[in-house]
């Protein structure tokens, strides 16, 4: 299924048989493109100019590297318009790479906490023995009151975030998954495996899901990547630990 697909066609209120129409195709070969097949170039560029989206936010996968600048001792590896926009197989290769570490900083991060796959290799990695961290916003502390307001959803996001508890609760009880809350000003949401991390820088009255994505590897101690790790690292410290039982 090719979910940016189905929800840029939903977000449009353009059916599956107007982008037909308009590409002169069988309304059954548009089906077969949100059920996950990849069209052609030529459709590919149709559907994206119909939608007036890139091709790159409806096929990223497919996208080639965007041009970097070469600073010393970075390594940034991709980048994403959004963080919809990373496909489902780069966090999933993202985590299932870690062999000593994974690290999850948000606020809420419900997308990941849904995804039984997903929580399923986390569980399966601790017990590979590979150190499971995951740091949530407390949603009763005053920082993640504030982003709701900020973003205009009110309490929602501390409610996003009771559900991300009870989805995670299971991974409690597999030894070497540590859950921590933390009431800070979170700038970025980080998502980490040993040297490797998905940065999501936040936006002002920006939803997480709306702001650019960065896929970054340390390379030596001070560069960028290792700033970011060395923050989550900061905030884990000053987290509370939760337990089965709390």
């Amino acid at each position: 299924m090719n979910d940016l697909l189905r929800r840029a066609l939903a977000d449009a209120q353009i059916t599956e048989a107007d982008i037909a129409k308009r590409l002169d195709v069988d309304p059954k070969t548009v089906q077969r493109w949100v059920a996950g097949r990849i069209p052609y170039p030529r459709h590919r560029e149709g559907v994206a100019e119909v939608l007036g989206l890139e091709v790159a936010d409806l096929w990223p996968h497919l996208a080639a590297p965007l041009p970097m600048p070469e600073l010393p001792g970075a390594q940034v590896l991709a980048k994403y318009p959004h963080r919809w926009a990373v496909p489902r197989p780069a966090w999933q290769h993202l985590f299932q790479s870690a062999r000593r570490g994974i690290g999850i900083l948000v606020y809420a991060g419900l997308f990941l906490a849904e995804d039984s796959g997903i929580t399923s290799s986390l569980a399966g990695k601790a017990r590979e023995g590979v150190k499971v961290r995951i740091l949530l916003g407390d949603p009763d502390g005053s920082h993640v009151l504030e982003r709701g307001a900020d973003e205009g959803v009110g309490d929602s996001l501390a409610a996003k975030i009771r559900n991300a508890l009870v989805l995670y609760r299971p991974l409690l009880g597999v030894e070497g998954v540590e859950l921590r809350l933390h009431d800070t000003v979170l700038y970025n949401s980080i998502y980490l495996a040993d040297d490797d991390l998905l940065v999501n820088p936040h936006a002002y009255g920006i939803p997480a899901s709306q702001a650019p994505v960065l896929h970054l590897r340390v390379a030596e101690d001070g560069d960028m990547a290792s700033t970011y790790a060395a923050s989550f690292e900061r905030v884990w410290a000053g987290a509370r630990a939760l337990s089965r039982d709390t």
